[in-house]
């Protein structure tokens, strides 16, 4: 199973800082990145683990999404509320993170492909300690949809008790046009997989 950290220096200088938001961003520090991950929330998220780990949410059990909101990498505001309608795909990454280089040109293509189709992608850039890093990667592969500039991991605790959160880097987590939280991926994704996690809520009234 392949780890991804962060650079060590990052580690150091942030380690107070990281303890001190809590066990969920610490959680994030040290889980498995693209090795598959392990299944989060608790017993009533009720959600069905899929091939391919992707898990998903029926309709009728899904969970609000969290209320994220904040600068982007380019330091204009952002709030996911203002999405509310659309169909979200919400990507954790960093530009240290192998797996994250792995997929970004497959979320960058299915974003393009979706987006008449009521689809947005959000970006959750965490663990840069500065932001041209992650602007250079977006730049390398394509990336034109914005990002939440979130280092320390903020923005993870923020995603409700019980559901479906992000507990890798990469995670994807997508929400229904009512801002439900409805398939997560706690591996890197192939274009396939990817679009096997958005095609059925675009399918749905």
């Amino acid at each position: 199973m392949s780890v991804c950290r962060a650079p060590r220096g990052l580690v150091t200088r942030r380690r107070a800082t990281v303890l001190a938001a809590g066990a969920t961003v610490v959680m994030l520090s040290l889980t498995a990145c693209g090795g598959g991950g392990t299944s989060g929330g608790s017993a009533d998220t009720k959600f069905v683990q899929g091939k391919g780990g992707v898990d998903t949410v029926a309709e009728e059990n899904r969970k609000d999404g969290p209320q994220l909101l904040g600068k982007t990498l380019e330091g204009k505001p952002l709030d996911l509320a203002d999405y509310k309608g659309k169909i979200v795909v919400l990507n954790v990454w960093g530009s240290w993170c192998a797996p994250c280089r792995a997929e970004a040109s497959n979320l960058a293509k299915v974003a393009k492909d979706t987006e008449a189709k009521g689809v947005r992608f959000i970006g959750i850039n965490t663990r840069d300690s500065n932001r041209a890093p992650a602007l250079r990667f977006e730049k390398e592969y394509g990336i034109d949809y914005p990002s939440l500039y979130d280092p320390i991991g903020k923005l993870m605790l923020r995603f409700p008790k019980g559901s479906l959160n992000p507990q890798a880097i990469p995670s994807t987590i997508v929400l229904d046009r009512e801002g439900r939280i409805a398939a997560r991926a706690l591996t890197p994704l192939s274009e396939e997989r990817l679009r096997t996690m958005v095609t059925p809520l675009i399918a749905e009234k």
